[in-house]
């Protein structure tokens, strides 16, 4: 059997293409394709297999310090302290599964219908599976098919081809013999027979869904932001819990006796509850429970959110990309008006009724079929005579033994040089697609008085007409409301520049300087670039420049969203910082997609954009709250580690401190509407509240436990009430946090601040809740002294928040000085 390399093209038998039209490949030839491989067998794998993406959730720094945790709680026995680790699986399954999800819909990934081939082998045609045609089969290819493998055409009769999901040109492209046909595109008129010259995943169609198959991450602020804080801990998180540990076996009188007395035992879930507190992996799991809830919230307004953290994305968008048809516009053209030409002031009836059978033909092309809803007396009597259109030619016809011939054409083809062709050109450049129809006294007729297609040798043109794409109902409100939102808007075709702006300036966009032509345009570099940031409308935009025009964008600090519908979107919607597909889209385009809009509104976008806002603002709310927990953690732990001192509280206690002031309310927080625009750089707002919060609630901490070890009068407090003593501190300092980072406060936000409180008395009465929480109430000093710690704290938060917000206007302020001095703002 013939070998080959990996990369090397394997000898195959010679064939005559000629001959090759005519009867197409033997069984030999087949056969000895298939055993090479060389079928068209599409890839199904994307870049990462399920294990990886276990692997990626489960095997983190994060998770081995707190499995480690939960795993010497499980061996003492202490199974009511596991409660931290909930957090930490649900986050696992979480993300595990919109992972997944995600791998599951890129391998769905299908650029071609799967109907079976035609194809000539032995002189005979047949009928196969799209994954056994091999190289060199001959296809034949007619009306309605879709190309299943890239070709060379052998033969062609009229043969017109839409690719417009490869280019997102919406003319269809005439074939002639020589010329090469892609997977993907289909056949709109005439027919023609194709040589295979690429299958499998050497097509043109698979090298887009090899490209597009590839995972990346979406671009998350949030998700970058907390990956930063954990780097940050992961680094520092090994040094600490050695001091911490350290610090609890000296508590217990060192090390020596701690393992001789049995001590080690309760020291040792104490410096697990330090170590675990420290781990912010509630803020993941509430910032991926936000994302969830978003997800299933636009759901229910007809937009997929295929990767969680998109509508987060959509709120930090600053530039929206999107493709001219199936997003702008409808796809197709609509009638627009007749221009009579000569004297007469209205097409007469005869011209209509001609019309009107152009409009209602069933093999009628999309241009001419548009025509159907104005013109509707069609003849009742057959016509004596029928011509298809003909891209190559450029014309239709039809006679009637009563009213002659009529011919619908290009004006090129119909219209002499003069002023009537300037004005079909002058119409052409307002991007207006434009037509003539004509009347002769008969068609042209071969020996057989059979009509072809060649042209009568008299004609007169009877009118002009003009059809316009037809603008999405919803597209100028859209457009207005990104404009209002300061979003700079770009649209990226593949059309003709005319009707592009033509297109653009019907959707509210400005257009002065009309579209730019990106054929004259490198296909990338800075120049493409330059003329992406400065340019808003562009035409004959192949699917490489999209791509690297969205890229340039993205190098230049822009935060790109790209729309779109076709193949040929795909790569620039996959190398967008949000790839936002239409319902009625190519499955790849929405596969390689972030968002989809399923019923194909445009006008969804203004929604996502508000509940990505509400979740961007409510989560840097929370964020606050999060990284002032997990560094007072840090820092209790450090001090109290350093200074020889028993953490004052066990798992279960510091986990329900926790629920108190964040947890629960947090969840919460997330729900509630806000409006609020997106700023960038959160994470640096958030530790410039978190850090100091932070520092006041571990001094409250040392506060009283000194008071409680050399202060006391009494010096009879027991170990549990010392305990409960921190607990009471810890929830009223971290409640007034929560009081200060959830202003303004509105009645639902005063309703949780005051569930919360009354949570904590509760916590502190009920029989039951003191027997699993080992409280006990303090002796009168240490609970009065605790009160008052408390005071204090609340009240340096107070004035810590103040000086926070006097921070964010001065640095808001510079930064919008900034702005303006680089013409940004």
């Amino acid at each position: 059997m013939p070998t080959r390399t990996k990369d090397a093209q394997p000898r195959l038998s010679r064939v005559d293409d000629a001959e090759l039209a005519n009867t197409g490949l033997s069984a030999e030839e087949v056969l000895e394709r298939t055993e090479l491989g060389l079928t068209n067998h599409q890839p199904n794998t994307t870049s990462r297999s399920v294990w990886a993406i276990v692997r990626t959730h489960l095997f983190t720094l994060f998770n081995l310090v707190l499995g480690m945790c939960a795993a010497v709680i499980i061996i003492l026995g202490r199974w009511l302290d596991l409660l931290f680790s909930l957090a930490a699986l649900a986050n696992i399954i979480i993300g595990f599964v919109q992972e997944f999800s995600a791998k599951r819909q890129l391998d769905k990934i299908a650029l071609l219908r799967q109907d079976p081939a035609r194809v000539l082998r032995n002189g005979a045609v047949s009928q196969i599976k799209l994954e056994e045609i091999v190289l060199d089969d001959v296809l034949l290819l007619s009306r309605g098919d879709q190309v299943p493998a890239d070709a060379e055409v052998l033969t062609a009769d009229g043969l017109d081809l839409d690719e417009s999901l490869l280019t997102g040109e919406n003319d269809p492209v005439v074939k002639k013999p020589g010329d090469k046909v892609y997977s993907a595109s289909s056949v709109v008129g005439g027919s023609g027979r194709v040589r295979v010259t690429a299958v499998g995943e050497r097509s043109h169609a698979s090298r887009l869904a090899k490209e597009a198959r590839q995972f990346a991450p979406i671009n998350s602020e949030l998700r970058a932001a907390t990956e930063r804080v954990v780097k940050w801990i992961s680094i520092a998180l090994i040094p600490i819990i050695l001091v911490v540990l350290n610090g609890q076996m000296q508590a217990v009188g060192g090390w020596h006796r701690a393992l001789s007395t049995g001590s080690w035992e309760d020291a040792l879930v104490v410096a697990v509850s330090s170590v675990a507190s420290m781990v912010p992996q509630g803020l993941a799991l509430m910032t991926t429970i936000s994302f969830a809830v978003a997800a299933v919230k636009l759901a229910a307004d007809e937009v997929l959110i295929q990767e969680q953290p998109a509508v987060e994305v959509l709120a930090r968008v600053d530039t929206v990309c999107f493709d001219k048809t199936g997003t702008l516009t409808e796809g197709g053209v609509t009638f627009d008006r007749a221009y009579p030409l000569g004297s007469a002031a209205d097409l007469e009836e005869q011209a209509r009724a001609a019309l009107a059978w152009f409009g209602h033909d069933e093999n009628a092309n999309p241009t001419a079929a548009a025509l159907g809803e104005s013109f509707d007396s069609v003849p009742q009597h057959e016509p004596s005579g029928v011509l298809g259109f003909s891209s190559a030619n450029r014309f239709s016809g039809v006679e009637f033994a009563d009213s002659g011939a009529w011919l619908l054409g290009a004006p090129e083809v119909l219209i002499s040089p003069g002023e009537t062709r300037d004005r079909a050109t002058q119409l052409a450049s307002e991007g207006l697609r434009t037509m003539v129809l004509a009347r002769a006294d008969a068609l042209t007729r071969d020996d057989d008085a059979r009509p072809v297609q060649k042209l009568p040798d008299h004609w007169d043109p009877v009118a002009l007409l003009t059809f316009r794409e037809q603008v999405r109902s919803d597209a100028k409100e859209t457009l207005s409301y990104f404009t209002g939102q300061g979003i700079d808007l770009k649209v990226f075709s593949g059309d003709n520049p005319a009707t592009v702006a033509a297109a653009a300036r019907l959707a509210g966009m400005n257009v002065e300087k009309g579209a730019i032509d990106a054929s004259d345009l490198p296909d990338d570099g800075p120049a493409l670039a330059q003329a992406a940031l400065t340019h808003h409308v562009f035409g004959r935009v192949s699917p490489h420049q999209k791509k690297n025009m969205v890229v340039g964008l993205r190098e230049h600090g822009r935060v790109v969203a790209m729309t779109g519908d076709g193949i040929n979107d795909a790569l620039a919607l996959k190398h967008a910082d949000l790839g936002i597909a239409m319902g009625n889209a190519a499955p790849a385009t929405k596969a390689v997609s972030r968002l989809v809009l399923l019923d194909g509104k445009f006008s969804r976008l203004p929604s996502v954009l508000a509940e990505g806002r509400k979740i961007i603002a409510n989560i840097e709310r929370v964020t606050n709250l999060f990284l002032t927990k997990t560094s007072f953690a840090v820092m209790m732990g450090v001090v109290l580690g350093l200074l020889a001192w028993k953490f004052p509280f066990l798992p279960r206690q510091y986990s329900t401190a926790d629920l108190l002031i964040i947890g629960g309310p947090s969840f919460i927080l997330t729900m509630l509407p806000n409006n609020r625009r997106y700023v960038g750089g959160f994470l640096r707002r958030a530790l410039h509240f978190a850090l100091p919060s932070a520092v006041v609630v571990t001094l409250c901490i040392v506060a009283v436990n000194f008071y409680s070890k050399y202060v006391d009068p009494s010096g009879m407090q027991v170990q549990q009430q010392i305990q409960t003593a921190n607990f009471i501190v810890l929830v009223l300092v971290g409640l007034w946090i929560l009081c200060v980072g959830s202003r303004p406060l509105t009645p639902a936000r005063w309703a949780l601040l005051i569930s919360m409180y009354v949570a904590l008395v509760l916590v502190l009465v009920i029989p039951w809740s003191l027997m699993y929480h080992e409280f006990q109430v303090p002796e009168a000093n240490l609970l009065w002294a605790s009160f008052s710690i408390a005071v204090v704290g609340s009240g340096l938060v107070e004035l810590n928040y103040w000086l926070h917000r006097r921070w964010m206007r001065r640095h808001q302020s510079e930064a919008f000085r900034a702005g303006v001095l680089s013409g940004e703002v």
